[in-house]
């Protein structure tokens, strides 16, 4: 599994949906998009996605993100599978107003537990020579360091992805089965112990564009009477596990988990550091 065709910057548009909307509007949207490579030999035509989230030892994205912090971002690993060859992203997720931008680094496995610590990885741990990717795990790595932040959730859906036949403009995705646990250290394990399942059995459905809003998308959501809402997996986990819960239960598992739980070096009021 790779992630070649990722925007890295863009608009997105999410929405809430039963399963059977879901349905609905997949065939609207196989009109305009075409299904992703690697969802297209699944049966359910979904592939999964796991991630793992980075957080300091008070939260302080998750905080930023229910307190609706117009600049702000996220760290996390994401894996789509056991398999040792398989490559693993470092990704930093950030929002500046109503933009998204990502930054990403791919690394072989044998590299996860250095960058978690703090280290760059060695040349041959790299799993592209694109200097981009080295770029982002610097990002990462000093984004990690300014926060203190550590391995806290596992984040696993299966994603059904649908995009542009001409270019990678417009992408919409359906997230199904949205589960969180806590998770202190970076196993990068796609199997789960007890999860929490986020939005139930709601669909999350997002369309994700880089230039023009597609007109189109103005009548799937008269015609199925669609209401934008936040979706946020990692802060929905979090507020429905319940933040003291989760800090207990990462505490005393993990280095740097034991210790109480405070951000001095970034009061709540204070905008995360962000690259230029």
């Amino acid at each position: 599994m790779n992630e070649d065709r990722l925007q890295m910057q863009r608009l997105e548009l999410k929405y809430q949906v039963s399963d059977d909307v879901a349905l609905a509007a997949r065939d609207f949207i196989s009109s305009y998009l075409e299904l992703d490579e690697f969802g297209a030999t699944r049966p359910n035509l979904s592939y999964p996605v796991h991630s793992l989230y980075l957080d300091s030892p008070g939260l302080a994205t998750y905080h930023h993100t229910i307190n609706g912090n117009k600049n702000r971002f996220k760290l996390r690993v994401r894996f789509y599978e056991n398999r040792p060859s398989a490559p693993v992203y470092f990704e930093i997720k950030r929002r500046m107003n109503n933009a998204i931008l990502k930054q990403r680094g791919a690394v072989h496995r044998d590299a996860v537990d250095r960058l978690v610590a703090g280290q760059l990885p060695a040349p041959a741990e790299l799993a592209t020579a694109d200097p981009r990717h080295l770029a982002g795990l610097q990002a990462f790595v000093t984004r990690m360091i300014e926060l203190r932040a550590r391995p806290v959730a596992h984040v696993a859906y299966q994603r059904e992805a649908w995009m542009s036949p001409r270019d990678n403009s417009v992408r919409v995705t359906l997230d199904r089965d949205v589960l969180f646990e806590p998770e202190p250290v970076a196993r990068l394990e796609t199997r789960m112990a007890d999860p929490l399942r986020v939005f139930g059995h709601r669909v999350i459905l997002e369309l994700k564009f880089t230039g023009r809003f597609p007109d189109w998308w103005q009548e799937l959501v008269r015609v199925f009477n669609l209401r934008q809402s936040s979706a946020a997996k990692y802060a929905d986990g979090v507020a429905r596990y319940g933040e003291d819960r989760l800090k207990a239960a990462l505490r005393g598992e993990a280095w740097g988990w034991a210790a109480p739980v405070s951000d001095p070096e970034l009061p709540a009021n204070r905008p995360l550091p962000v690259s230029p």
